[in-house]
């Protein structure tokens, strides 16, 4: 019998949430993602190490310019392995400034290009704030496709297929985390706040002719990932991947379009930040997540800035 990752492979695609080169060649995944977290791990790897010289010596002092070009040099080398695309984030820093996200998101696909890398291999991550998601709207419209990530409601996940993003990243793993410390019980599979939310999203979605993406992210067990099988991709780390690889038995498709029916809505900002303000776990989660990846941005600068 084939593995289940195999199966999960036949009706979800199957995207690796890592830096790691070698990780990547061995599982073969379509497409990767990458954030500062795994762009600060990558960047204590010997492989990366004439990337990062190399990103510093180019930048003229700007450093916020060597951490793009460092990201870039990964996601190049990422490519070389996958058939799909690689997603590349912006610095969490600007997730409350539209027009810095924007041209931030322009630089990051000016580098590729330069690089020989067509815009249609890369998607842009961008944390799901109002702000993030009217960048969004702005760079899709202009032919730049994005990965909204941090993303922990409903709400959130209704006001990205509204402004037509190309992909969301809704965080199981975290959401589960949140509910397990507050709530102090354990979930398993379909019982599991997070593999609610997703599901919910991808009904929604499914229900209203939604053409956004949906990758579930961010998961701590296979029991998640099982649990979502049929999602339309899913982002895996290279440990719970390798686990699916080992595993046997039969994995059922649990997410099939045919099963929302939940009515449309629709939001304006004000609705948006009230129903985000309402669901106490999304407000906690994305302002920890962007404070987070803001911290590891600070460290790649400053292991960049030593290299001077």
């Amino acid at each position: 019998m084939t593995s289940k990752l195999e199966q999960l492979k036949q009706f979800t695609t199957v995207v690796a949430d890592t830096g790691d080169i070698d990780a990547i060649a061995h599982l073969q995944p379509v497409d990767a993602t990458t954030n500062p977290s795994l762009l600060l791990k990558a960047a204590a790897l010997p492989r990366y190490a004439e990337h990062l010289k190399s990103a510093m010596s180019r930048c003229q002092g700007d450093v916020g310019l060597a951490c793009d070009l460092f990201a870039v040099a990964v996601g190049q080398e990422i490519l070389k392995l996958i058939p799909g695309r690689i997603s590349t984030e912006v610095d969490a820093r600007l997730s409350f400034d539209s027009q810095a996200m924007i041209q931030r998101a322009e630089r990051l696909i000016g580098l590729y290009e330069q690089a020989g890398i067509g815009r249609e291999r890369v998607l842009i991550k961008i944390a799901s704030t109002w702000e993030g998601i009217r960048a969004a709207e702005q760079l899709e419209k202009a032919g730049i496709q994005t990965n909204l990530t941090l993303l922990f409601s409903f709400t959130q996940a209704v006001a990205c297929a509204e402004a037509g993003v190309f992909l969301i990243s809704p965080f199981v793993g975290r959401i589960y985390d949140w509910h397990k410390k507050h709530e102090g019980r354990d979930y398993e599979s379909v019982e599991d706040p997070g593999v609610q939310s997703v599901s919910r999203i991808y009904d929604y979605y499914k229900a209203h002719g939604y053409a956004t993406v949906v990758m579930g992210a961010s998961f701590r067990n296979v029991g998640q990932i099982e649990a979502l099988a049929g999602c339309d991709r899913l982002t895996i780390s290279p440990e719970l991947l390798g686990q699916l690889g080992e595993a046997s038995g039969t994995l059922e498709r649990r997410l099939a379009p045919g099963r929302g029916s939940e009515p449309r809505i629709s939001l304006d900002e004000a609705s948006f930040r009230w129903g985000l303000n309402e669901d106490a776990m999304a407000t906690e989660k994305l302002a920890e997540g962007i404070r987070q990846f803001a911290r590891d941005q600070e460290k790649l600068e400053a292991l960049l800035k030593a290299l001077a």
